[in-house]
């Protein structure tokens, strides 16, 4: 989305007006998931995929005439087995497309999305598809736009915690739902020698990542081939509460260390985190739960504690098990979509 984002600010500077298409709902095997966007200008340039290549083409021909009525249109589209196949699927499916022109520049609410978009905060874009409406819900729950239900605000929220995109009915009005969440942050609780590979590869994922450890020998003297976002030298619970502990954040815990993994995990636990995974064999987890039922906390946060931590590669070196914990986190990130 960051180099969508960035197309977008580049095409619509001097108020051009671009079509966006978007893809709001599908059936069966579709080509490319519900939330999918391309961005078409009037020189027909076209830039992201709603179909991996099945209907663009006669998206860009539908976009044309919209550049003059300057309205909103809902498409359906079937994709055959045939183009299907020329995609990387094993069957064809049903895409359900909304295009509509906008005004980048001068529009409120398109401003403001873009504007959030290119700064890295999340927000929820509510569209009325039976009228062109658009509403833009912030961080700070702010909403740019007219006058917006309280009933969608809420189901804009679940979707967010969620992390899904969707279609509802309400009032007898079409709606969709689209979450745009800010890039996703891999916090790693202790500078342990897999810390280095796990950065590497998360920033390879476009994830921001953040190293808490108390512990300033490893903090200052461990060399990263990536740097680290940032790096805190401070026990966990001097830090996370002021970090944002949302559905887009992920966390590895490393240290070996109970007095800072322990430390984390009564913080983590009750938080809205996506995912949280403990380095140790399963002897060792056992000892970490019982540490952790003696000091009050409930079985059911404790069973979200992935552990042993990461996919079962059967991994040795740092980098395999790296390799096997942000496999796992991709997994956890995408297990919605």
């Amino acid at each position: 989305m960051k180099d969508l984002n960035e197309i977008i600010s580049d095409w619509s500077q001097n108020g051009a007006v671009l079509v966006l298409a978007r893809v709001v709902k599908t059936w069966g095997s579709s080509p490319r998931p519900i939330g999918s966007m391309m961005i078409i200008n009037e020189e027909q340039k076209m830039s992201g995929s709603v179909s991996g290549g099945c209907v663009e083409g006669a998206i860009v021909k539908k976009s044309q005439t919209l550049f003059t009525q300057h309205k909103a249109e809902k498409l359906s589209f079937g994709v055959s087995d045939e183009e299907a196949w020329s995609v990387g699927l094993s069957c064809g499916g049903n895409i359900e497309v909304y295009l509509q022109t906008v005004d980048f520049s001068s529009n409120e609410v398109w401003h403001s999305f873009l504007k959030t978009r290119l700064s890295n905060q999340s927000c929820i874009l509510v569209s009325n598809l039976n009228k062109n409406e658009n509403w833009l819900i912030e961080e700070n729950g702010a909403v740019t736009g007219t006058s917006l239900s309280p009933v969608l605000i809420k189901e804009a929220q679940n979707a967010f915690n969620e992390r899904v995109h969707k279609t509802l009915n309400f009032e007898g009005q079409n709606y969709f739902i689209q979450v745009f969440p800010r890039k996703p942050t891999l916090l790693i609780i202790g500078v342990a020698h897999i810390a280095v590979d796990l950065v590497t590869m998360a920033h390879m994922h476009e994830f921001e990542t953040t190293i808490v450890d108390p512990r300033g020998y490893f903090t200052k003297n461990t060399y990263f081939n990536t740097e680290p976002s940032q790096i805190f030298e401070a026990y966990p619970s001097e830090v996370l509460n002021q970090l944002t502990l949302d559905p887009y954040t992920f966390c590895a815990i490393l240290s070996h260390d109970p007095k800072i993994d322990d430390n984390a995990l009564e913080i983590l636990l009750p938080s809205k985190v996506a995912y949280i995974g403990a380095l140790g064999s399963k002897k060792t987890h056992q000892k970490r739960i019982k540490r952790l039922i003696n000091k009050g906390i409930s079985q059911d946060l404790i069973s979200k504690i992935q552990a042993p931590i990461g996919i079962h590669i059967h991994a040795k070196s740092a980098k395999e098990i790296a390799l096997a914990i942000m496999s796992e986190i991709i997994k956890f990130k995408n297990q919605y979509q």
